[in-house]
């Protein structure tokens, strides 16, 4: 699309001030939460910490790729309740292997191929893979993840790929 002389192309990070105070407001809230202190100057001190790491990810370029966008939507809502119900249901799966009188465990490790995702995609979905009891991603690389299984069952659901196409699901467009 041609420009007119009296248009000038937008300056580096503009139409990005949605995505800077969406990144200052979580820093903000994570600050509050974690802390739970609520004098004045530790409530000062964390606004100005929030605000120079803000322009910190400003002049590194934070927000000038697609790779490091903070994309928010409804099915990120939706895939954190799900995983929030595999974490659970693998909890107790954990724990009915543990405390069972006979500890019958099979483990696996298992490759999962991530190619398809992109790299922050591939870094959720082995975070997730982690957080899920009995299975613990080993290594990330070349669009591979390499995952430890303390089952049979919790291998096989890595190798199903549920997890794979639901985090794959997250940022389609």
């Amino acid at each position: 699309m041609k420009t007119s002389p009296n248009q000038r192309p937008a300056p580096a990070g503009a139409g990005h001030s949605r995505a800077h105070l969406m990144f200052i407001a979580l820093l903000i809230a994570a600050w509050v939460l974690w802390s739970g202190m609520f004098k004045p100057l530790l409530l000062g001190l964390g606004a100005f910490s929030c605000a120079v790491a803000g322009y910190i990810a400003v002049r590194m370029g934070y927000f000038d790729t697609r790779v490091f966008a903070l994309r928010f939507n409804l099915r990120l809502l939706r895939f954190w309740a799900w995983l929030l119900k595999e974490i659970v249901k693998s909890s107790l799966e954990v724990a009915r292997v543990v405390l069972a009188r006979e500890l019958r465990l099979s483990t696996r490790v298992v490759e999962v191929d991530t190619g398809r995702l992109s790299p922050v995609d591939q870094v959720v979905l082995g975070n997730s893979i982690t957080l899920a009891p009995g299975t613990l991603t080993l290594a990330a690389s070349d669009g591979r993840l390499l995952v430890h299984a303390l089952t049979a069952d919790g291998a096989r659901a890595i190798e199903d790929g549920e997890m794979l196409r639901r985090v794959a699901a997250v940022h389609e467009d």
